[in-house]
């Protein structure tokens, strides 16, 4: 099979171990650390356990990341996971990967941040950009567009454009932000310990009687409550996997990728930990579990150190906390934009996809087209408002995929025994061994139905989810016959970044 001709244009590794590190905390420091203290509590009762599951949920991260390090290590390469799914299991799944990534999984998060801003920007101007222009009824529902939506395209646009530029430009924008991102969590837990008058006593006491608003009673306490906490705590940890995205754009893989990967998640998970003690040493497990659903647990830590102090200087306080949540949201906007769009670039390669989102800018060195089809996709499903339906359907996928890249470690190892690895996984085999049986263990409980609601039978959205993720073979099968596409084996050779070797 042929692949798509390349030209004398490639990657540029240019991204340094500062900067992919960066990407690998950018893309996971996001709301969850600010949000999920108030859940976590509520599922499982006492600040000990809230801090042990988000210590065991880091520690089956940095398992992940451990072996994911080998893969990106052997192969370097743009794409990442769709690369390692395709060379391991043939490239009708490393398609179905791409796929999910593409229609729904990074489009609708990049959709979903992208609303975030706006929602925030318009809740600390009191509702001020909340007035639409305009008002459609399509398919039964209203469709609005105004202020809210305008920002969310715009952020959207403007960082597409952004990551047009050279993967230097963008490694140094994921820097600065992932900065700020690091410097807000410190500054609320130092601000926390040095200016709140906490009590250790805290960690003593339980939850009773907390609201819990939104937190079903059946997910409680127990093995049922510890499961809902550590997907709460997974979903804060996520991310650290799509630096191997851009792997084709590190500079010294082999070396940089491993640490990146491993040394960006033992540092988050030190950074959550930390801010975590900081929440219970300053609020009592019961206040933590009855902070308004949609609050911060973070924003109420500081409204009660920063009392003692003048109003005005309160409010710039706020102010500021405010400033740094918002460029904390466009930090993971810019890295999932910047990584996201390496995995249609590589299918393109593979002539699986469009042929033209293969090609590089010749001044840039940056796959443009595929930057601006992702961009368009995420602005349709932003004016769409089913980001968040769509994404919440394919999390049942995502952790199918995570299991299967991970088990292809075993495969590479027995098909490969003597190929270059800069870097083996350590613990092997018992690591990633631990991963998977952790991630089957959360497969199977989100299939099983909620008692709450009264569902019988199968999780529904889970069925949806690999529905959306299957509706991809009509697609493939369409592209593999078009451009001879065999349907096991390699689709062909990666062509070599320059630079930075």
């Amino acid at each position: 099979m042929s692949k798509l001709a390349p030209s004398n244009v490639t990657l540029i590794r240019g991204l340094t171990l500062v900067a992919a590190a960066s990407i690998v905390i950018g893309n996971v420091i996001g709301t969850g650390v600010f949000l999920k203290a108030r859940v976590m509590t509520c599922h499982v009762g006492t600040p000990g356990m809230v801090i042990t599951v988000w210590v065991v949920a880091g520690v089956l991260s940095l398992a992940g990341a451990l072996t994911y390090a080998e893969l990106a290590a052997m192969m370097p390469r743009a794409g990442g996971e769709y690369v390692f799914m395709r060379e391991a299991y043939g490239p009708r799944m490393g398609f179905l990967y791409g796929w999910m990534q593409i229609f729904i999984a990074k489009t609708g998060s990049q959709a979903s941040v992208a609303a975030a801003f706006a929602i925030f920007l318009n809740d600390i101007t009191g509702g001020a950009i909340k007035a639409n222009f305009f008002t459609l009824k399509l398919f039964g529902h209203d469709w609005g567009f105004g202020y809210l939506q305008l920002i969310a395209l715009s952020l959207i646009a403007l960082f597409t454009l952004i990551n047009c530029a050279t993967v230097v430009v963008g490694g140094w924008i994921a820097t600065v932000l992932t900065g700020v991102k690091i410097a807000l969590v410190l500054g609320i837990g130092l601000g926390a310990f040095i200016l709140a008058g906490g009590d250790w006593g805290n960690f003593g006491l339980a939850n009773s009687g907390g609201v819990c608003e939104g937190v079903s009673p059946g997910a409680m306490l127990g093995m049922a409550g510890f499961s809902a906490a550590m997907l709460a705590a997974l979903w804060g940890y996520d991310g650290w996997n799509n630096i191997t995205l851009v792997a084709g754009e590190v500079k010294n893989p082999q070396r940089n990728i491993p640490l990146a990967l491993i040394g960006g998640t033992i540092l988050i998970i030190i950074l959550y930990v930390f801010v975590n003690i900081a929440y219970f040493y300053v609020m009592a497990p019961t206040r933590v579990a009855s902070v308004p659903a949609g609050s911060s647990v973070a924003a109420e830590v500081t409204r009660t150190f920063m009392e003692p102090f003048s109003l005005s200087l309160q409010q710039l306080v706020a102010g500021l906390i405010a400033a740094c949540l918002m460029a904390s949201s466009l930090g993971t906007l810019h890295t999932s934009i910047l990584t996201g769009a390496r995995v249609p670039y590589a299918m393109a390669r593979d002539r699986l996809f469009f042929d033209r989102l293969a090609r590089l800018s010749p001044r840039t060195h940056v796959p443009i087209g595929a930057l601006v089809v992702q961009g368009v996709w995420a602005g349709i499903l932003t004016l769409s408002g089913s980001f968040d339906t769509l994404t919440d359907y394919v999390i049942f996928g995502s952790w199918i995929f995570y299991g299967l890249v991970t088990a292809s470690v075993f495969i590479f190892r027995r098909r490969m025994p003597h190929a270059e690895r800069p870097y083996r996984a350590w613990g092997y085999p018992v690591v990633p061994i631990l991963f998977l049986l952790v991630t089957g263990f959360l497969l199977f409980t989100t299939l099983l139905p909620d008692p709450a609601r009264g569902l019988r039978g199968i999780n529904i959205n889970a069925l949806v989810g690999l529905g959306l993720i299957a509706s991809g073979l009509p697609v493939y099968w369409y592209l593999s016959r078009r451009h001879h596409v065999g349907f096991e084996g390699k689709t062909g050779d990666e062509e070599e970044p320059t630079g930075g070797r």
